[in-house]
């Protein structure tokens, strides 16, 4: 097969939705013989995927642009995504950006970048049969299987820049899946901005997975994310199936019911932890992960304690922790704004110190415990990779372990692992 002598570098930030945009741009490059490149190699185009999340988000993508740049200015560059769907003049202004293109751009991204000239149809050259569709990607496979949310959380700015919720066909879901598996994949993730609302031609979330499950021999099968008003036992029934990784990933955002009805999250507290308490009588052993903001407009130093002492109860694998971030348009940018930067920082700092024992408990109880683990990548000699049920496995071996299933036991806590 040829391929163009055209180098194009792929990068991402932000949620597993962008990661899966950019795996399948990338799979779209490598069929129409374009060279795919690292980030950090020299390349003729660099194409972000931003994200918008919060300031901090914008802030990485500016410098991930900048930085581009500065590594090889003669590289044409493009962003795309949230950012660029909110923003385009800021991301346009950046030295060394040659084309701005929105959300709704990303389905057609390819013609639209050949239709602009930043990448050519010419100049084929040869190469052997084997494509790497995944250059700069891991070995899990990410495929969106539902975009955009109307929920319209007070604080979130998803909706303003996704749009609303869109899913995609199950019986091209299911295609997709067979493809990663003809590519060798051996899990699969799927991605969506809210997976939870899947519906399409009346199939829901769980008649997509029991297709999934049914009509192909994918080995692993894992969810991004879910809220906690979509669990349920004819959902997680399905996880007695091996092949679906236990790993559950429901936001929290807050341990008050006050803040989460200012957030204007659908679930109470009691909703939350009745959740938990199902998936784990139902999936033994499961990680559940979490996000919460600390700072939210208004949140008091009781509403604060009642977060950290839910998180210390429920004992999650992960925490990922957000100070609050006001997102131009949303209804929470309007609030009062009460609560400093100073407290902010307190409260994160405690929050992180409390994420780091609860993810180190978790590991432990898992010491002694031989799993299967699917090994990703090398650096300086030590393997990395994943249980099912999320927690990382490093191990030395100069067998080359990529993309392979093996049998590990668990023998002491290093760091982010064992």
């Amino acid at each position: 097969m040829g391929y163009k002598s055209m180098r194009v570098a792929l990068d991402s930030l932000g949620c597993k939705v962008n990661q899966a945009e950019m795996e399948l741009l990338a799979r779209q490059l490598a069929e129409a013989g374009y060279r795919l490149v690292s980030p950090t190699d020299t390349a003729d185009v660099y194409i972000l995927n931003t994200c918008t999340v919060t300031h901090i988000a914008d802030r990485k993508s500016r410098h991930w642009l900048r930085l581009a740049h500065w590594r090889n200015p003669d590289a044409r560059l493009v962003a795309t995504g949230c950012y660029a769907e909110r923003v385009p003049q800021e991301l346009a202004q950046i030295e060394g950006v040659s084309l701005v293109l929105g959300n709704e751009a990303k389905p057609h991204l390819l013609r639209l970048l050949e239709e602009s000239g930043l990448i050519s149809n010419s100049a084929h050259i040869q190469q052997d049969s084997t494509t790497n569709y995944g250059a700069g990607f891991r070995t899990r496979a990410f495929i969106k299987v539902q975009d955009g949310c109307d929920s319209f959380c007070s604080y979130c700015i998803v909706p303003l820049v996704r749009g609303g919720e869109k899913s995609l066909p199950f019986n091209q879901v299911v295609a997709e899946v067979r493809h990663r598996i003809s590519d060798g994949y051996k899990e699969v993730v799927l991605t969506g901005t809210e997976i939870g609302s899947y519906r399409y031609d009346g199939v829901n979330l769980r008649g997509l997975l029991e297709n999934i499950l049914a009509e192909t021999d994918i080995t692993r099968l894992r969810l991004s994310s879910l809220q906690p008003q979509e669990i349920s036992p004819e959902l997680i029934e399905l996880w007695s199936d091996g092949r679906l990784c236990r790993h559950f990933h429901l936001s929290l955002q807050s341990g008050s019911d006050g803040v989460l009805n200012r957030m204007k999250r659908r679930y109470s507290v009691s909703d939350y932890q009745k959740a938990v308490s199902l998936i784990r009588s139902l999936v033994p052993e499961a990680a559940i992960t979490t996000d919460i903001i600390v700072g939210f407009p208004g949140e008091t130093s009781a509403e604060f304690e009642q977060s950290y002492q839910l998180c210390q109860q429920l004992e999650f694998a992960r925490i990922h922790v957000f100070p609050f971030s006001p997102r131009p348009g949303t209804e929470a940018a309007r609030m009062p704004q009460p609560v400093g930067d100073k407290v902010k920082r307190e409260r994160s700092q405690r929050m992180l110190a409390l994420a780091r024992e609860s993810a180190e408990n978790f590991r432990q109880r898992f010491l002694g415990k031989t799993m299967p683990v699917l090994w990703e990548k090398r650096s300086n000699g030590v393997w990395s990779g994943l249980t099912d049920n999320y927690i990382k496995v490093y191990a030395r071996s100069s067998e080359d372990l990529a993309n392979r299933l093996l049998p590990v036991k668990l023998v002491e806590v290093r760091g982010d692992g064992v």
